[in-house]
């Protein structure tokens, strides 16, 4: 049975809709609600790095400290916005899902069929 990981918010719809996709397809997945127990900077960037999607990519603009932090500015760095989302775990983008297929922001959910 392959291994499967979720970055999950249970009070995100599109989060608890992948959690039930994987659900349906029998999958029991290790759930790490990330914003009790956030990824170290390393474990990020190395699921970013995975995901071959650039650190914007995963980076939840609806947060509100996005706005605050001025995150919307294009010439922010990778490693600011590193530092900003985990600094505020609620900056990271959900639900992110790892499997022996890749990592991926699953967003639309869709998205969590071509990592199982």
């Amino acid at each position: 049975m392959m291994k499967v990981k979720i970055y999950h918010n249970p009070a995100c719809g599109t989060s608890r809709n992948v959690l039930a996709k994987l659900h349906e397809h029998g999958i029991q997945p290790d759930i790490i609600e990330y914003l009790k127990t956030p990824p170290t900077r390393e474990e990020l960037l190395d699921l970013i790095k995975k995901s071959g999607k650039p650190v914007r990519h995963f980076l939840r603009e609806k947060a509100e400290p996005y706005a605050e932090l001025g995150l919307a500015d294009e010439a922010i760095g990778d490693d600011a916005l590193l530092d900003a989302m985990i600094k505020h775990p609620v900056l990271i983008n959900r639900p992110i899902v790892v499997t022996d297929k890749g990592v991926a922001l699953c967003r639309p959910a869709e998205i969590v069929e071509q990592l199982i």
